[in-house]
């Protein structure tokens, strides 16, 4: 496993491989979830192909407050894993590589950062656009893999890559969770024991909604009975509870006609968490 450290280090490699090439970006730290997206990156290149991984944490997509500095990094067991897994490369640079302190370019999806997850952290998918776009034109993948935990972003980068005719295949990989069902997220370590024991909240409001959505119930009363499922945690601060459109993000009401996604975004202390469902109406009988 080749390790990059430098823009220059990883174009230079990149220059040699002739076969597919897909990126996994992530901000280190990494646990199953993340081995699975590397295992989906690796069937996707296929034999002869390479799949490289990128360890990054992002400040520009951390606002004022947020926890940039407290970010867990394990860079030493992040590198085993990778190499456990047969990945070919790793590109994990310092800010300072990724950001010349001149630059005055960045990458937004206009609208699309200001909803959702956008409206309680602004500037947040103008930074993930941003770095994004950057590992593009300096690894120049084939394809790149994101996980669906993160809803909005995935669909942040898709829209991106349509707009910007970048010739990159954009995959999406299924949310893994723990035993619990728990969304794995590697700030799932930053959870107090009573704040862990009570997070799996997220994935029950998540299944009591897909199970009353076959009932035929309004978006707007699902929407009020999983903010109060969520609610009735003491330790949960719910930040969000929105259903939009899964294949637009649009806003929803009434019922749901076409597939929906339930999009929570809920603090235990000082620790965000999110995670989602996709909701497939069910086929009226003829």
């Amino acid at each position: 496993m080749q390790l990059c450290r430098t823009k220059a280090e990883m174009r230079a490699l990149r220059a040699r491989w002739p076969g597919p090439v897909v990126l996994v970006p992530t901000m280190g730290f990494l646990h199953a979830g993340h081995l699975s997206l590397m295992r989906m990156a690796r069937e996707r290149a296929g034999q002869g192909g390479q799949v490289v991984a990128s360890i990054f944490v992002n400040p520009t997509q951390f606002g004022p407050g947020e926890d940039f500095a407290s970010y867990p990094r394990d860079a030493e067991r992040d590198l085993d894993l990778l190499r456990a897994e047969g990945v070919d490369a790793v590109f994990a640079p310092e800010p300072g590589e990724v950001y010349d302190p001149e630059a005055q370019t960045i990458v937004e999806t206009t609208e699309l950062a200001k909803t959702l997850i956008g409206k309680l952290r602004p500037g947040h998918f103008r930074g993930v656009a941003t770095v994004v776009t950057k590992l593009f034109n300096i690894i120049r993948p084939d394809a790149a893999v994101f996980g669906e935990k993160d809803y909005q972003q995935l669909a942040v980068i898709r829209t991106m890559v349509r707009d910007l005719d970048m010739a990159v295949e954009i995959l999406g990989a299924p949310i893994a969770r723990e035993a619990d069902g728990l969304a794995m997220s590697s700030r799932n370590v930053r959870l107090t024991a009573a704040d862990r024991a009570a997070a799996p909240i997220l994935s029950r409001a998540l299944d009591e909604a897909e199970t009353m959505a076959a009932t035929g119930l309004t978006a707007s009363r699902l929407r009020a009975h999983v903010r109060a499922t969520l609610e009735a945690e003491p330790r949960a601060h719910v930040r969000s509870v929105d259903i939009r459109d899964a294949a637009t993000l649009a806003p929803v009401s009434g019922g749901l006609a076409r597939p929906a996604v339930i999009l929570l975004a809920v603090s235990f202390g000082s620790v965000f968490l999110i995670d989602n469902r996709v909701i497939v109406p069910t086929p009226e009988e003829p």
